[in-house]
């Protein structure tokens, strides 16, 4: 009697703990379905936020007021930190680049959307996405802009990026830098060039010969001394470095 006892208590055990481990199951799956949901809800939240942000942006970055142009730029910023550095956003940072240069607005025979402080911002930002579109870009600011500050900006960003394929990059740098030369020398533009010659050099371990040329104009030239020195060392740095012209395989 006594056994059958034991025997029905043990069973009773037995079924009270399968319920609450087939409850705790049924609870634990409820959780993860719940957990689920919400991941898929915060990556749909993500992405219509993101949107939204893209939007605004391309809107302020087109807008007339040179303010609603500068809050774009901030939110570029914001953007590109968090690591978006999507076609949408060099789209918007392109069209702010070449404002005023390409993309001209006129009223009464005037031009009126000349921001050459976005201009050199875009630039800069250009530099951060760093990709062939944004190398593009840049190379148009280069040859097409005429403000030395907003140049002296795309060359260092074109440094930065370091592509030169056919030596494309370092041929427009030199051509940049040989027309301010010629009448009006900008020490700015001539430091961020000696910078570009440099971090290309590393990036394709070799520098070609019109480069050199532009480094030793600079180092010869009338700049401040302080550039001409830097050229010089520039100039004994790249001696380790090929100097294969293009047609060279």
């Amino acid at each position: 009697m006594l056994i059958l006892k034991r025997l029905l208590v043990l069973a009773a055990v037995f079924i009270t703990a399968s319920v609450m481990v087939m409850g705790q199951t049924t609870s634990n799956r409820s959780r993860s379905s719940s957990s689920a949901r919400e991941r898929e809800m915060s990556i749909e939240q993500s992405y219509l936020q993101e949107s939204v942000e893209l939007m605004i942006i391309r809107e302020q970055s087109r807008a007339e007021s040179r303010d609603m142009k500068l809050v774009a730029l901030e939110y570029i910023d914001d953007a590109i930190n968090r690591g978006n550095k999507s076609d949408e956003i060099r789209a918007s940072l392109e069209f702010l680049a070449l404002e005023g240069v390409v993309n001209k607005t006129r009223e009464s025979g005037r031009l009126v959307n000349n921001f050459p402080d976005i201009r050199m911002k875009a630039a800069k930002y250009l530099g951060q996405i760093g990709s062939p579109e944004a190398k593009d870009a840049l190379k148009k600011m280069v040859v097409a802009d005429n403000e030395p500050m907003v140049i002296a900006e795309a060359v260092k960003s074109l440094g930065s990026i370091g592509m030169n394929d056919n030596d494309e990059i370092t041929d427009t740098i030199s051509f940049v830098v040989s027309r301010y030369d010629v009448l009006n020398p900008d020490n700015n533009l001539a430091n961020s060039a000696l910078d570009a010659f440099d971090k290309i050099a590393q990036a394709n371990g070799r520098i070609d010969p019109s480069a050199i040329r532009t480094i030793q104009r600079i180092a010869e030239g009338t700049y401040i001394k302080p550039i001409q020195n830097k050229a010089k060392q520039l100039l004994s740095d790249l001696r380790k470095y090929g100097s294969k012209n293009k047609d060279e395989s």
